[in-house]
């Protein structure tokens, strides 16, 4: 099969395939130059004839290929959850060990980075790499899945020039010589980056199922919107809003999004502060609410990964990490990268009226550094109906910044199994509505419950905005340089139940309730685990018990991924 890309980083795959076969749909578009790799010995491939979803098409019974390992530094020690796919797609049925519900019939859809290098070129930094979508697609017991890259503008230049060619997080393209004669260059580029010409449309962050049912993956770039097909993982195009305020660069990577609307926040980096705009379902125009502006006077608004909702007011983080013009302009990451850490100018919280617009709280609190919040609700201290109060919860990290060097490429595959991860915990946010100036800051549950990891967090998702009791989210099994574990979190009862095996990597535990529960943890959790011996595999556990009901193996190592939505079927 024709090559499209040269891929340096090659996976590791030790593991034994079991005898249960595993079914392979379709299997094309190998990422590797063969010309550059060592030629294996030819299997032989038995094609046969497979009726699946009314279809016949034919069928190999066999695995994915088997790539080699990747080596850092010489040594073949680097853990397959930082190592690129070998294939730009792939599909199949999976083999289920255990009992799937039957009730779980619907796509789960997980998005994040993976591939992370182009041509000769090795990026630096997990978030650099290019979109990479994975399906799980459950009918009636049955798991098909697959995974395939993203066409965003920025992958296809990289595969058709075979150099970066748009701005990354840590990763800028590399100047022509044509460029170092020209004086004027400096100005042109600020013009690109400013016009959001040059910034990348890498959609490698999230995914989205919109009220009207379309499928939307996500950055924090405004052109990094694109649509998606979740059945077949096809490219569709760029979400094309209908507002005139695409011409802000950035937004929050992680949209609020119910069936009948969705909230967003639209940092501003020349008069510092938050546009807080909504979209009605089945539209392509944003409205904006309100306005905020930032406390920290003439500094850049704090960076806004996340953010949170309850039922009639939006909470708006102003963190003391914030957006750096001069760190944008330059060509080498700074060790912020594209931001600059100022606790002495304060941090904050902001609390908008949905309805009106209007900035009802604002409230000094103590540093923090958070990229995912979890959940907000109102509540009534006094008893008399009315709320005078917020709780926000986020996954904190203890106020210390190191955790986005912390998630370099380097440092990933190097520090496998020592105990370098920055602490993080579960900090709730009191936010009062009565006008007072300072907030609280507190531990919600003991972070050493949950390893003094706490991150990748979902809940009940009929509880957003809502007063709720678990967190579901990737925590800890120490000594480790990343989260190793899935931690359930009763915030009520201050208990955690964790789920581990040794040398996993898992990625967000995505929880789905089951129809008609009338408790808030029944339904399953699903999370794609990463191997140290190279494998990978889908698992399912009861969101009650926390216990494992299912798994189903990889025939192939998946590198690890970010966020994920569920599609129910139909």
């Amino acid at each position: 099969m024709a090559s499209l890309i040269t891929t340096k980083a090659m996976m590791s795959h030790h593991h034994v395939l079991s005898s249960t076969r595993i079914t392979t749909l379709y299997s094309d578009n190998s990422i590797n130059d063969h010309q550059h790799i060592k030629t294996k010995p030819q299997i032989p491939v038995r094609l046969i004839s497979q009726r699946i979803s009314g279809v016949t098409r034919a069928v190999i019974n066999l695995p994915a290929p088997l790539p080699e390992k990747e080596t850092v530094e010489g040594e073949r020690r680097c853990h397959v959850a930082w190592t690129s796919v070998q294939q730009e797609k792939w599909e199949g049925e999976l083999t289920v060990q255990g009992k799937i519900p039957t009730w779980l019939n619907g796509t789960y859809l997980r998005n994040g980075p993976g591939l992370w290098n182009i041509g000769d070129h090795d990026f630096r930094h997990l978030f650099d790499g290019y979109s990479t979508l994975v399906k799980l697609q459950f009918d009636d017991g049955r798991i098909f899945s697959g995974h395939r890259l993203l066409e965003s503008d920025a992958y296809k230049a990289a595969k058709k020039h075979k150099k970066l060619c748009y701005r990354e997080f840590s990763e800028t393209p590399k100047p022509t010589r044509n460029t170092f004669k020209n004086p004027f260059s400096g100005i042109g580029e600020i013009v690109r980056i400013f016009s959001g010409e040059s910034l990348t449309d890498n959609a490698n962050t999230g995914v989205v199922r919109l009220g009207d049912g379309r499928v939307m993956c996500l950055t924090e770039t405004q052109k990094g919107s694109i649509l998606v097909d979740h059945e077949t993982l096809e490219t569709i195009g760029k979400f094309e809003y209908d507002d005139g305020l695409s011409d802000h660069m950035i937004q929050s990577a992680h949209p609020i999004v119910t069936e009948t609307e969705m909230w967003t926040l639209i940092p501003d980096l020349v008069k510092p502060g938050y546009r807080v705009v909504r979209m009605e379902a089945g539209s392509n125009k944003r409205e904006v609410v309100g306005r905020v502006k930032c406390r920290a006077g003439s500094w850049g608004p704090g960076w806004v990964h996340s953010f949170a909702v309850t039922e009639n007011y939006v909470v708006i983080p102003e963190m003391p990490l914030r957006y750096s013009v001069k760190n944008l302009l330059r060509a080498e990451p700074t060790p912020l990268y594209k931001f600059e850490w100022c606790p002495a100018d304060g941090a904050f919280l902001h609390v908008m009226s949905k309805l009106t617009g209007e900035v009802v709280a604002s409230v000094e609190v103590p540093a923090y550094v958070t990229f995912h919040f979890i959940n907000a609700y109102e509540e009534d201290e006094n008893g008399e109906g009315k709320a005078t109060v917020i709780i926000a919860d986020c996954c904190e990290h203890n106020a210390d910044t190191r955790i986005l060097d912390m998630l370099r490429l380097h440092t990933l595959r190097s520090s496998h199994g020592h105990d370098v991860l920055p602490d993080a915990r579960i900090g709730r946010f009191r936010i009062p509505l009565d006008g007072r100036k300072y907030g609280k800051l507190e531990t919600a549950v003991e972070a050493e419950k949950h390893g003094r990891a706490m991150d990748m967090c979902s809940i009940n998702p009929l509880y957003l905005g809502l007063k709720y009791r678990y967190v579901y989210a990737c925590g800890a099994k120490r000594p480790c340089n990343f989260p190793n574990a899935l931690s359930k979190v009763d915030i009520v009862d201050k208990k955690v139940k964790n789920w581990h095996e040794h040398g996993i990597i898992p990625s967000e535990p995505f929880f789905v309730p089951r129809p008609g529960a009338t408790h808030e943890d029944d339904g399953v959790v699903i999370s794609i685990v990463s191997e140290e011996n190279g494998g990978s595999f889908a698992i399912l556990l009861d969101g009650s018990s926390f216990e494992e009901i299912a798994r189903a193996k990889f025939p192939y190592g998946l590198p690890y991924g970010l966020h994920g939505c569920w599609i129910p079927k139909n």
